[in-house]
């Protein structure tokens, strides 16, 4: 009569978890041996004690583990509802894929959390440190973790195991220093940039120039944006027809990182685009600015390719013999002028800002000579701002394969003293 999981002595669970010779991906070091990640825990999820989304607490008597990527996913005082079987245990996120080292009190957070209970042949964190370092494709919502226990996995004996957590923790510690260095510079980017702005709509970047020219007095005055603009009109209310090609048809998905973005777009018929009036066909020169849930995005219009865009967004026409479209665009960038925006925004569930509102802001204008400095000088402030920007991200990018080189090389045995 075979025995059952209870039964088993861990030599034997060890047996029902090695994987066949020929199913064998490659050759391990001396005492590893492959096994089928499924069969190296015990999945304990408790369907009946989650607690619900909505019932999360931003403050609370025990931490809510899910599958989100924050830690704690919010707090619970369902005392009924906490995890009371023995621990560590791992929390793997069946939909994001998340995984979690857990070793203190907590309660199982919303669907697709999955609460897994260590072998007692497998070191609780190499568990941890296995499952973050398994590469996997995005399966899509609720696909992951069947797929996730028919994969195999090299697994050291015991006393490896724990020396190969010991070596991964002591180089992640490293790596976390030198990020949290480099995130401190990336995170002080977006101050130094408002800063250069409201020093260049406050004239002091170009006090220089003005005394060079003999520029006098109070040079800068507060005009409305309908002043300065030929129309500003935000996109056709009309839902827009459907089609597998035609004119590129632009959602704020598509300029939220402060350029227009081509690459997944919808399209809409020519004929629809023929028939919006000239105020709401995009050229080079204007600049687009989103008013709903993402608001307070200026993108620049570089490009003479035709398009469209969805309501949520407003065309500004710059006036060109009264200002320029690079500083429109940095103006409306301006902290000061965010905060206008949020001022007049309405809504509840998302913030809008009124395109008769916006019409009404106002910006600091100089001459356009002037303007042309001040653009200048931004370009090339802020072009270095950037480039630092662009460099942090870049070095942190590489901290992170560097992590994933580790893991890849702790589980092939390579991970040295």
């Amino acid at each position: 009569m075979a025995k059952n999981k209870k039964e088993m002595t861990p030599e034997e669970r060890l047996a029902a978890a090695l994987v066949p010779e020929e199913e064998q991906p490659y050759e391990l070091p001396k005492g590893w041996k492959w096994v089928r990640i499924g069969k190296i825990f015990i999945d304990v999820t408790d369907s009946q004690k989650k607690i619900k989304q909505k019932e999360y607490l931003l403050k609370g008597k025990w931490p809510v583990i899910d599958q989100g990527q924050h830690f704690i996913g919010g707090y619970s005082d369902a005392d009924e509802l906490i995890y009371t079987d023995e621990l560590p245990v791992i929390i793997f996120g069946d939909h994001t894929r998340n995984v979690k080292y857990i070793d203190f009190q907590f309660i199982q957070g919303a669907d697709g959390v999955k609460v897994l209970k260590p072998q007692s042949f497998i070191y609780s964190k190499f568990l941890f440190w296995l499952l973050k370092g398994t590469p996997f494709p995005s399966l899509g919502y609720r696909r992951h973790f069947p797929v996730l226990k028919k994969m195999v996995a090299p697994l050291p004996p015991l006393d490896e195991q724990q020396r190969l957590v010991a070596r991964i923790e002591s180089l992640f510690a490293k790596l976390d220093a030198a990020k949290a260095k480099v995130q401190t510079v990336l995170d002080a980017h977006e101050t130094r940039k408002a800063t250069l702005l409201h020093d260049a709509f406050a004239g002091k970047l170009t006090a220089k120039w003005r005394e060079a020219r003999g520029v006098t007095g109070d040079v800068y005055q507060s005009m409305p944006l309908a002043d300065v603009c030929k129309s500003i009109f935000d996109g056709d209310h009309m839902p827009p027809p459907k089609s597998s090609r035609g004119i590129p048809f632009l959602v704020i998905s598509n300029v939220n990182k402060g350029k227009l973005d081509f690459s997944e777009t919808r399209f809409v018929p020519q004929d629809y685009y023929d028939k919006l009036t000239d105020t709401r066909k995009p050229e080079s020169g204007d600049v687009l600015y989103t008013l709903v849930g993402t608001y307070g995005i200026p993108v620049l219009v570089d490009t003479d390719q035709a398009f469209c865009f969805q309501r949520h967004m407003a065309l500004l026409k710059p006036k060109e013999d009264v200002i320029l479209q690079r500083y429109l665009w940095y103006a409306l960038q301006e902290k000061d002028f965010y905060r206008e925006a949020t001022r007049i925004a309405k809504g509840t569930a998302q913030l809008t800002v009124p395109i008769k509102g916006l019409r009404q802001l106002t910006i600091p204008m100089a001459s356009l000579p002037e303007q042309q400095e001040i653009v200048a000088v931004l370009d090339r402030l802020l072009g270095r701002e950037e480039e630092v920007r662009q460099s942090a991200e870049s070095v942190l990018a590489a901290i992170d394969g560097m992590k994933q080189s580790i893991l890849a090389r702790a589980f092939r045995g390579e991970l040295g003293a």
